[in-house]
This record gives C-alpha cells, structure tokens and sequence, in this order.
C-alpha cells in the first residue's frame, strides 16, 4: 500500500465524528434488535455443550457473562459502569443475574438512553447521555468497569483507557471485550485493509487499536496485572450468523414491504466486512481484556 493511499483512508476514517456515531446508534437500533432479542450489540462467546451454536442469544448471553465473571465484583452495594451500553443488553444481563448490582451505562445517543431506560425500570440500572472519554462519576467512586465493543468507536483512544483508570477505585478492574489488529495499519495485507476500510466506513468507527499497542498503554497509564486472552475462536460461531442474519433481515423488509434506511445498509455491510475481517487471522484478533488499577 502507497503512503499516499494509507493517508487517503485515513483522512476517511477521521471523519468518523461524534454526530456520525450518534446517527449510527440511533438509526441501527432496529437492526440489532433484529440481531439480538435482548439487544445485545456484540459477539458472542461459545462454549461447546454449553451454548447453542444456533441460538445468537446464547451466545451473546454468555460474552455478558465472560465478561462480568473477569470484573470479579461483589454482587451486593457496588457500581458498576458500562462504558458505551448501547441499548443496555448487558446491563439487564448483569442486573438480572446480580440483581443487587448497581450499573450505570453511558452512551452519546439520547434514543438509546430514553429507550434503554425504559427496559430498565424497577431495575438497578440507569443510563446516562455521556461521552465514556469524559464522564460525570467522581475520581475513585466505581467498582467495575467494562467496555464491549464500544471503545472501537473511539479507536481505542488513550482518553477512553484514561477515564476508565480515573473513575475506577484502587484494586477494581477495567474489561474489555473488543477485535484489534494485530500490527500497524499501514503492515496489513491488501486484503485485510480493504475489509479494515469498509469496516470502519459501514460501523462509523475510529479504527481499531493494535492489540501490542493497547498492552503499553494499559500499563503506561497505571493498569497493572493485565491479562489479554485471545478468544477469536470462541467469538467465530457467532460471527458465521452475519450472513444468515443479514439475509433475514433483508427477507424480514421486503416481505413487510420496508424500504432499508442508508444506515441499515452501512450497517449491514459493516457487519458483512466484520466476517470478511475475521477471516484475515494473521491479521485481526478478538480479545478480552482484563486490566486491574
């Protein structure tokens, strides 16, 4: 790839701005709804004989559950922050697994936070219209954080990885369930870097952060004890459900005569260069992070 060409996408993807994000969020909520029943806007994680290879939900249920396992938290009179909480999916998982948890999710989309509050009524859960790089908890007041698959939004900013560190209380830890590439955008192949483009351009995302890269600065910041898994073969089942889910939605329009919106395209075609992404294994990873203050 030219250098010329490697400034181009990313002049590109620098367009990525705050309001592009929120339209996404706003406008794609229909289409997850369609991916997931409990509005989980991520991956799954399998586990042979214990989740079902043909049931998203399970699958995606079961990331939740990775996920809030490695916050190691205790389950009664602690705040927990959902750093990019969509709609709340994995709030309500949390909540009703830990029913005496209190989370606080932050998203930069009002409808999702009008939405997303209505599931949660007579419910620990509340979410905020806030920007997870700047938001309103107090230094050392959080119990728990995580982010999943919302930091990509921001290109695994250092900002992002910042706050998470200021608002979290000494010994609570940050998790992070995310894809990243595994070395420099510009040492892709041409394959993997025009699926890495279409990425970012159908999800309005930043980019994604170099999984070495993400290593340093967790630690540069103050994160200690920081274990990265590598969990890409556990999210690929629900991965391979893009095709089927995209071909059901599209089915699902026509038959009640819809018309898509452009971002339901963007959206579908940025779920579609997710696989494509993932098949490129030299190249990109899917992680789980587990970084403690």
């Amino acid at each position: 790839m030219t250098t010329l060409s490697l400034l181009h996408k990313l002049k590109l993807r620098k367009t990525t701005t705050k309001d592009k994000i929120i339209r996404f969020y706003d406008e794609a909520t229909e289409d997850y709804e369609f991916w997931s029943k409990d509005f989980n806007m991520h991956f799954g994680y399998y586990i042979p004989f214990k989740t079902n290879l043909f049931k998203r939900d399970s699958m995606l249920n079961e990331m939740n559950k990775q996920v809030f396992d490695r916050l190691d938290v205790s389950k009664k009179n602690t705040i927990v922050a959902d750093l990019g909480c969509g709609i709340g999916g994995a709030i309500r998982y949390g909540l009703r697994k830990y029913p005496l948890l209190n989370i606080i999710g932050v998203t930069l989309s009002s409808f999702q936070v009008k939405e997303g509050n209505k599931r949660l009524k007579k419910m620990n859960g509340l979410i905020l219209e806030e920007n997870y790089i700047q938001t309103s908890f107090k230094t050392n007041s959080i119990h728990g954080a995580y982010a999943i698959e919302s930091f990509c939004h921001s290109g695994h900013d250092t900002k992002a990885l910042q706050e998470a560190y200021r608002i979290l209380k000494p010994k609570a830890r940050l998790v992070i369930a995310d894809a990243f590439i595994k070395k420099d955008e510009n040492k892709l192949y041409l394959g993997s870097s025009h699926c890495y483009e279409k990425l970012c351009e159908g999800w309005s995302l930043e980019g994604l952060g170099n999984i070495h890269q993400i290593e340093k600065k967790l630690k540069q910041i103050g994160f200690k004890n920081v274990v990265i898994e590598d969990i890409s073969f556990r999210v690929a089942p629900s991965v391979l459900h893009v095709p089927f889910a995209i071909l059901g939605f599209i089915f699902q329009k026509l038959c009640n005569k819809e018309n898509l919106k452009p971002q339901s395209w963007k959206n579908l075609k940025g779920s579609l260069y997710a696989l494509l992404s993932g098949l490129h294994i030299r190249d990109f990873g899917y992680y789980l992070i587990t970084a403690e203050k």
